[in-house]
This record gives structure tokens, C-alpha cells and sequence, in this order.
């Protein structure tokens, strides 16, 4: 074809005539993988106009230029759309972009309150952009699998939860970004592996514990600024060329700009700068010289110590107006005083944005409380709930646990709910603006998958709480207590159970702002309703009991993760790993510990976790009620998701939301397999029936 183009345009030329070339065209330039994974991206940015050249399917971004779009060969090294306007979210296949370098999205309305998706690429990605968004959730768990990073910037969105210890194996690290979020929690133990890290800007968030974890890096910025860290700082960090923080001892340099910089003319002449200092020095040495002999008359004047500098978050007036996330009260502060005095005693701390998941409710500071939030939920009499309880009656009681008994209660013919009765470990001081606070709490979760608050009652010195009433019991009373007139679990419903129960622990993690630590997660506190979908209880009932009892409960129990048993801290990991046992209860219908089992079958986590990845011991370990009624590739996938969840290292184990895309992409691939067979040959094999395919 192409020679008889060029035999009849040297024919024309020949005769006199005028004549175009033909175009020859050629095979797309970019790289197949890249292609699907930008059609994807332009979608789930909701298909902007603003995008030149991009394209919902098929194309070719390096050849046609798409806007933002950098090329080497036929793949693609960088995205970078900053500032443009964007909303959506993130391509759920962009891990397939094995060769991009850059992915800078910047400065747009991505996210929508929505996390950041976890399959982020990952293989050669040296710079990641996503500041200035509207992401919510953790700081996404697939960083620690990007070995090149070199710069991280989720600045400014609205992330939340515990910084988790994904940072152990990033060595190229030089920059780190994660200020004006709403981190919580203490800094992570990784970040000590950080030996390239130059800046980090950690300011405007609500971090606690200490910055030890700082204190040998090779850092030449950094900012911590409007956090809640405690302790001192470490002398390493004081060398540090522009170190950024609230407290600051005599001398100490000190940048106003929260944002960066080191160095630098500030635009105010020495002169001024003089007289400031000597204005600061002369009201300082007035209100010290005050406060001193208000001091005497009590009897005690506090040392200086210029190297241990108390590095608490200076309180000031502006905490009267913070309003706390999810908070049910107005807390009243005493006005304190002014920064002049802070070198005479440290302020007293205070405690903003308390999470559900903190245990220091022993020592927490007798406040006022005013103007509480309004419960939506039925307020019941003390009679109400006896008489649908025929007085607590022991015929009534459905379960007991951490928190207390929990009673069956008809109000009509048809109404039946469920009457939780808390125990004096929960509310040890009886307070009744305790209880209130914590039905606020509770109030809020609003889930599918979760046990709803329905109504309480607080007459009489008696505190209980009323939820919806399933009547398929507990999933430890279904796989362990099940008798010859119930029907076992089939395959479909286990996955069906552990794909729910696993969305509400992701809700809990990263949506809930402060995060939830569930800590009491077992197959007795996930209830069935009619259809067998799940509801966990006792959710955001932690934050009112010490770590200390719930380790004690856990004792023998199977669920409790290793770190728990060694440190009796619960974090959102040890979640993970609990909800890893549930799944193989699922798996085997075995109890997490058997003591009736030989000795080395007792633990089921010890028992199970070798055999996992072998698919001929899955077939000999899987539940025998199931009868072999199960699709092998499902069951395997099943396996590898468990093993995932009980690893002895926390900072292995995924986030809730890595597990429930695993969960789902094993219930698309068996529906897929499951439409293929109805239109071939699932007439022709009674085994592969849809009961079995998920």
C-alpha cells in the first residue's frame, strides 16, 4: 500500500501536479500498562476538560503530548497536573506504572474526604505530591514499599490516625512533609532508619509523646510546631540549622514561618530588632519578678535549667476557641500566663482532642463541662428496660463481656432490642457526665457494619446502653455452638462475614477522626443479622477502659497480638492482627485457643500460620462443615490475607484498608469465575453452584 502512495506521488510530480504525502501511521509509542493505568486516572478524576489530550480509554500519551505527561522511550515517567482544579481521586491501578519517577498532584480537591488509594506506584517512584488535597485517612501504609523515595509531600489534607512505622526501609529519604493534617499518636519507631532525611515538618497536627526518636538523624530543618509533644528537646536537634517550635530557651533561634526556610534576611533592621529584644527582656523581667514573689509566698521557687527544656505545647488563649474533633463537650480554660513566664515553672498540660483509644482516663483533669452536644438517641426509664427485660431477668441474658451483661429486651410484640449493662470497671466514678460523654461517642459511629446506638438510660445511678437486637447471635455462637438443627456457614457467607467486619475496622481506623482501636475485636462481638451480614459491638467503648483490663481479658483468649502481650499497648495494628484470627475461625472453624486440643493445636495462630501457604494442608485444615464445598483459588486467597494479618511484626501487618481491597478483589475474580461457568458448563457440575463461588 504505502509503495503504490509513493508510485502515484512521483507519478503526479512527473506530470506537473500537486501532491501531499500520505501519513503513514505507526504503533502507539507508550507503553500498554501506562496507557490503561492514565484511562483509569483521567476517569477517576471525573474526566476533566481541563486535561489536554487525556483520554478515557486507549491513546497514546507520549507520542500525542497529554498534558503533564513526561516520557522516556515508550513509558511513562511522570505525572505532574499541579494546581489545575482537579477533584476525584487516584487510578486504583497506578501501581502498574513500573517505570514513573514523579506523580505530583498538587494543590487540587483530590480525595474529597475519601483516603488516599493504596496502590500507589511504587517500583521506581523517587518524588510523590499530593499536598494542598482533600485526603483523609492514614498516611497510606504502600509508602514503605517504595524503596527510591526521595520526597514526600501530603501537607495541608486531612489525614488523621497514628503515623505507623512504614518508614524502615527508605533510605533515599531527604525530604518529609506530612504538616497541617491531623496526625495523632506518637512518632514512629522508624523513623530512626531515616539516614538521608534532611527535612521533616511535622507542624500543625496533634502528635504526642516525645521527638527522641529525632534526635540522630541528619536533619538541617525542622518543624514541629502546634503539636502536644512532651519532654525535652534532645541536645542533637538543638544544632539543627532552622528548628522550628513553640517553646523556646533563652537564646534558641526561632522562625515564625511554619512552612520552611533556614537563613535568610528577615527585612527588619538590626536596630529594631535591638529594641525588641530589650522591650521583651524589660516585660519578661517585670512579670518574672511578679510571679517569683507570688511563688515565695507559697513556699517554692522552680530552678531554671536551660538544657532541659520542657518542650509541652505553650498553652494560650486561643484553646478556648479550638473546638475538638468528635468532642461532646465545651472544656473551660483558665487563662494562663503570658510566654514571659515560661522559664519560671512549665505549664500544665493540656489535653485537646482526646482519642477514643487513649487509656489515661485515671489521671485525666476534673473539667467543666458545658453545653453538650445532643444525643440522637431514645432516652429510656430504668422501668422501661425492666419491664422489657422482666427485671434483668438470667432467661434474658445473651451475652457477657468486658463491658458488662447484655439482656434481651421485647418492648412489643415485634420490637426486640438489646440492653447492654455497664459494669463499675467502665465508669469507675459513676459520673454521669462520664456516661454522657461516652453515649455522645458512641452515638456518632454511623456504619453498615457497625452496632448502632438505638437509646440509653442513666436514672438511678444505672447506666445502660440499647442497640438493635440480631437474632442470629454472635459468629462465635454460629461456628462454635452450633447444633444438628443449624445450617453451617457456607464458604460465600464467611467471606461475606469477614469483608464486612473488615469495612468496619477500616471505618474505625481511617475515617473516624481521632482514629478508634477497636481493642476488644473477636467473633463474639460480631453479631449476624437475618441476612448474615456482620455488625461489631462494643465499638468506642475502649476509650473508658484501661489497656491494663483489657490485656488481663485477652489472657488465653487467642486474639491478643504479641505486642500487646509484651508492651500491654493496643494499637491499630493489634486490630489487624485480631481480625486475622477471626478469619481463620472462619478458615477452620476452630476457637482461637483449644485447650482440649493436643498441645501443639491449642493456638490456633501458631497451629495455622505454617501451613498457609500450602495448599495441600489448606485442603486438610479447612472447616469440615463446609464438606469441601469451597473454590480452591478463593480459599487460597483467603489464606494469603490471614497470614497478612497475624505476623508477629506489627508494622508488617496491613491497614484495614489494604485488607478490604484484598477481600474484594477475591469476591470479584470468584464472580467473574462464577459468570464464566453459568454461560459454559455450570449445568454440567453441581459443585461449583454460586453458594460456593465467593
Amino acid at each position: 500500500m504505502a509503495r503504490a502512495a509513493w508510485a502515484a506521488w512521483l507519478l503526479v510530480l512527473l506530470c506537473g501536479g500537486a501532491w501531499t504525502p500520505p501519513r503513514i501511521l505507526v504503533s502507539a509509542a507508550t507503553d500498554a500498562n501506562d496507557v490503561t493505568a492514565l484511562n483509569t486516572l483521567f476517569t477517576s478524576l471525573n474526566s476533566p476538560g481541563q486535561l489536554q489530550g487525556w483520554k478515557a480509554s486507549s491513546g497514546d500519551p507520549c507520542s500525542e503530548s497529554w498534558q503533564g505527561i513526561t516520557c522516556s522511550g515508550s513509558s511513562v515517567t511522570a505525572i505532574k497536573l499541579p494546581g489545575l482544579g482537579l477533584s476525584g481521586n487516584l487510578g486504583y491501578n497506578m501501581n502498574t506504572m513500573d517505570s514513573l519517577v514523579e506523580l505530583d498532584m498538587s494543590q487540587n480537591s483530590l480525595g474529597g474526604g475519601q483516603q488516599i488509594q493504596y496502590n500507589l506506584p511504587n517500583k521506581k517512584l523517587e518524588r510523590l505530591n499530593l499536598a494542598g488535597n482533600q485526603f483523609s485517612g492514614a498516611v497510606p501504609y504502600s509508602i514503605s514499599t517504595m524503596p527510591k523515595l526521595q520526597y514526600l509531600n501530603l501537607n495541608h489534607n486531612q489525614l488523621s490516625g497514628d503515623i505507623t512505622d512504614i518508614f524502615s526501609n527508605l533510605p533515599s529519604l531527604t525530604t518529609v512533609d506530612l504538616s497541617s493534617n491531623s496526625l495523632t499518636g506518637n512518632l514512629p519507631q522508624s523513623f530512626t532508619s531515616l539516614s538521608s532525611l534532611k527535612t521533616l515538618y511535622l507542624q500543625n497536627n496533634q502528635l504526642t509523646g516525645s521527638i527522641n526518636v529525632l534526635a540522630n538523624l541528619p536533619l538541617d530543618d525542622l518543624n514541629v510546631a502546634n503539636n502536644r509533644f512532651t519532654g525535652w528537646i534532645p541536645n542533637e536537634l538543638k544544632k539543627i540549622n532552622s528548628l522550628h517550635n513553640r517553646r523556646k530557651s533563652p537564646g534558641q533561634h526561632s522562625n515564625g514561618n511554619n512552612n520552611s526556610s533556614s537563613g535568610g534576611s528577615s527585612g527588619i533592621g538590626a536596630g529594631a530588632i535591638a529594641g525588641i529584644i530589650v522591650s521583651v527582656l524589660v516585660i519578661g523581667a517585670v512579670v518574672a519578678f511578679f510571679l517569683i514573689k507570688r511563688k515565695q509566698r507559697k513556699g517554692a521557687i522552680p530552678e531554671l535549667y536551660e538544657q532541659r527544656q520542657p518542650f509541652n505545647s505553650f498553652p494560650s488563649n486561643e484553646v478556648k476557641e479550638m473546638k475538638p474533633i468528635q468532642e461532646a463537650t465545651t472544656v473551660e480554660v483558665e487563662s494562663l500566663p503570658s510566654p514571659a513566664a515560661v522559664s519560671l515553672k512549665p505549664p500544665p498540660k493540656i489535653e485537646r482532642n482526646q482519642s477514643f483509644d487513649d487509656d489515661d482516663i485515671a489521671s485525666k483533669p476534673v473539667v467543666k463541662k458545658s453545653n453538650a452536644a445532643p444525643v440522637k438517641a431514645t432516652v429510656y426509664s430504668v422501668a422501661d428496660l425492666q419491664m422489657a427485660t422482666d427485671s434483668f431477668n438470667m432467661d434474658n441474658l445473651i451475652g457477657e463481656g468486658t463491658f458488662g451483661r447484655v439482656y434481651r429486651a421485647q418492648f412489643s410484640d415485634t420490637k426486640v432490642l438489646a440492653v447492654k449493662k455497664l459494669n463499675s470497671t467502665v465508669l469507675p466514678s459513676q459520673s454521669s457526665d462520664d456516661f454522657y460523654e461516652l453515649v455522645s461517642n458512641i452515638s456518632k459511629l454511623h456504619h453498615p457494619n457497625l452496632s448502632e446506638l438505638v437509646g440509653y438510660c442513666m436514672e438511678h445511678g444505672q447506666h445502660l446502653l440499647v442497640f438493635d437486637f440480631y437474632r442470629n447471635g454472635s459468629l462465635h455462637d454460629m461456628l462454635h455452638l452450633s447444633d444438628e438443627y443449624n445450617k453451617p456457614l457456607s464458604w460465600n457467607s464467611r467471606v461475606k462475614i469477614a469483608l464486612g467486619s473488615a469495612r468496619a475496622l477500616e471505618h474505625l481506623h481511617e475515617i473516624c477522626s481521632p482514629s478508634i482501636i477497636h481493642k476488644n475485636f473477636k467473633s463474639s462481638n460480631i453479631l449476624l443479622d437475618t441476612e448474615l451480614n456482620p455488625h461489631i459491638s462494643d465499638a468506642g467503648l475502649s476509650n473508658f477502659v484501661p489497656d491494663a483490663e483489657f490485656q488481663a481479658s485477652d489472657q488465653g483468649s487467642g486474639y491478643g497480638a504479641p505486642e500487646v502481650d509484651m508492651t500491654g499497648q493496643y494499637t491499630l495494628k493489634s486490630d489487624v492482627y485480631s481480625f486475622g484470627v477471626v478469619m481463620l475461625e472462619l478458615l477452620t472453624g476452630r476457637k482461637p485457643f483449644d485447650s482440649s486440643r493436643p498441645r501443639s493445636e491449642q493456638s490456633l495462630v501458631r497451629w495455622a500460620t505454617p501451613q498457609l501457604h500450602d495448599i495441600d494442608a489448606l485442603d486438610r485444615m479447612v472447616d469440615p462443615a463446609l464438606k469441601g464445598l469451597y473454590p480452591a483459588k478463593s480459599l487460597s486467597r483467603f489464606a494469603d490475607v490471614v497470614a497478612l494479618c497475624v505476623q508477629p511484626e506489627p508494622e508488617f501487618r496491613p491497614p484495614m484498608s489494604e485488607v478490604v481491597q484484598a477481600l474484594v478483589r477475591l469476591v470479584q475474580r470468584a464472580n467473574m469465575t462464577r459468570r464464566m461457568l453459568d454461560g459454559e458448563e455450570a449445568s454440567r457440575r453441581p459443585d461449583d453452584q454460586d453458594h460456593e463461588f465467593v
